[in-house]
């Protein structure tokens, strides 16, 4: 018999069976062991928690077991199932009946660690296979590579909203079209896609970016034209403007739309003419860089309120680059592709670089569901916060945590307000009934990722008396309150 440190731990199992001995089993061998009674509650569990193994109790008939493996194969689980034989299960045509079954491998019996320790070996061997070939795979088909110097736009997604973005974008960048307008709402990546035009046609050059809605009209002038010594009050100086330090290379206008009606004139000038000159200043200056102007208005309706003018709106409105929000239905297939980008390449905790592999099922849900008011951005901040938060290898549902005010689900929070309740038992009824909305009231859902067993969970409904309206564990009795069994959090 081998210690338990001698086995190689996977991170999660799901165990079926009635049998407790089974799930003492999956403890020798792995990290966080979920429990399900029936083949059925399995497969909810395991969409819920996503193992590495499935242990199965061989007194199950086998058309039970072959169902489940059936309903596994059309789900696209592909999760190794290990049948937990008797001692001397193959003495009676056992193995024959596992290949039948289409059975990973199996065990003889609750004592057999030799095998069990070699089977685990194999899967975290096939685990770190299948996770290179998924890294390669998501690179080639969900990036965008811009061109054929490898020159990539830093964006995932294969939506058909951002390909045709991307595509544009490769289009603008390899003609001469200046100047080249960018739409999109707030955190769509605008200044992304302005950088890439920027790499792709001057990648030598300057890049230089203005927001014209954080400067007075007075100091956007002189940061974009320059002015000479002299030329008002402070100009103790000559200075070098924007259009003149961006040279040959890029000038990205940022919300442009804000930009006062004189300046909008003296911009379309330097558009048609290819020149301009310092405030104060005599001498023309060529403008040899590429004008960027991007917005998250709508321009066309800015002209028909007379926000922005007409003419240097058709001037800018050559070849609109046009970026939809992530919360449009054509975007909602980006959303699990930009979390595991973001999680690939954050550097938010250095120290748990690669460690954090993944999302859960209902994790990637919660991102789905939600709005994004603030877009990319929004989200890349959601997954940076949740790896801060995690203490697992994958992301889970708690984890996830957007704006302040939907935490505290608009309750209003003064300075007046105190805590009155400190129990243990209010938190945990609180997070049950948060577990059980979460998954619509499934219960072996919910107690998947609580991470109990699904008997301890309805003993909790009860002890609390949670419905599906409220949690107010405030009318139990005090003694059952302090009741409180251990659980996860994860």
């Amino acid at each position: 018999m081998h210690t338990d440190s001698e086995v190689v731990n996977l991170n999660r199992i799901v165990t079926v069976s009635r049998d407790p001995e089974v799930q003492r089993l999956a403890y020798k061998c792995g990290r966080e062991v979920f429990g399900a009674d029936d083949p059925a509650d399995a497969l909810e569990v395991i969409k819920t928690v996503s193992p590495n193994l499935i242990l199965f109790d061989h007194r199950f008939n086998d058309d039970y077991i072959r169902d489940f493996i059936d309903k596994a194969d059309k789900n696209s689980i592909d999760i190794p199932v290990v049948l937990v034989g008797e001692s001397n299960c193959e003495e009676n045509g056992f193995v024959a009946e596992c290949n039948e079954l289409g059975i990973f491998d199996y065990i003889q019996g609750m004592q057999d660690y030799d095998r069990l320790r070699q089977i685990v070996g194999r899967i975290k061997e096939r685990d770190e296979e299948k996770k290179t070939e998924q890294s390669c795979d998501k690179r080639d088909e969900d990036r965008f590579f811009a061109n054929d110097l490898a020159v990539t736009i830093s964006m995932a997604g294969k939506s058909k909203a951002i390909t045709n973005a991307l595509k544009m974008t490769q289009i603008v960048a390899s003609s001469t079209c200046n100047p080249v307008l960018v739409l999109g709402e707030t955190g769509t990546g605008k200044e992304l896609v302005s950088r890439a035009i920027h790499i792709l046609r001057n990648p030598k050059e300057q890049f230089v970016a203005v927001n014209c809605a954080a400067l007075t009209a007075t100091l956007l002038e002189s940061e974009l034209f320059g002015h000479v010594k002299g030329s008002f009050t402070g100009a103790d100086r000559d200075k070098t403007g924007l259009l003149e330090l961006a040279g040959a290379g890029t000038l990205l206008l940022d919300e442009i739309s804000e930009m006062p009606s004189n300046l909008q004139a003296k911009l379309l000038r330097v558009l048609e003419e290819k020149k301009f000159r310092k405030v104060g200043g005599t001498k023309h200056i060529d403008c040899n860089a590429t004008i960027i102007a991007a917005s998250n208005l709508n321009l066309k309706q800015e002209v028909r309120e007379n926000n922005f003018r007409r003419d240097l709106y058709y001037r800018l409105n050559i070849s609109p680059i046009i970026l939809t929000p992530l919360r449009s239905p054509e975007r909602r297939d980006d959303i699990p592709l930009l979390a595991e980008y973001f999680l690939e390449t954050s550097n938010i905790c250095p120290e748990k670089a690669g460690k954090i592999t993944s999302l859960t099922k209902l994790a990637i849900e919660a991102l789905e569901r939600h709005d994004w008011p603030g877009n990319i951005r929004e989200l890349r901040n959601v997954i940076d916060r949740a790896i801060m938060l995690e203490t697992t290898d994958k992301i889970g549902l708690n984890g996830i945590v957007f704006e302040e005010d939907e935490i505290y689900e608009g309750q209003e929070i003064t300075k007046n307000d105190t805590i009155t309740d400190f129990s243990l038992a209010k938190a945990e009824c609180e997070l049950i009934s948060r577990a059980l909305q979460q998954t619509g009231w499934q219960k072996t859902r919910a107690a998947a990722l609580l991470g109990i067993t699904r008997a301890t969970l309805y003993a909790k409904v009860k002890q609390y008396n949670i419905e599906k309206e409220s949690c107010n564990p405030a009318n139990n009795d005090s003694k059952e309150q302090n009741k409180v069994d251990s659980f996860s959090f994860a």
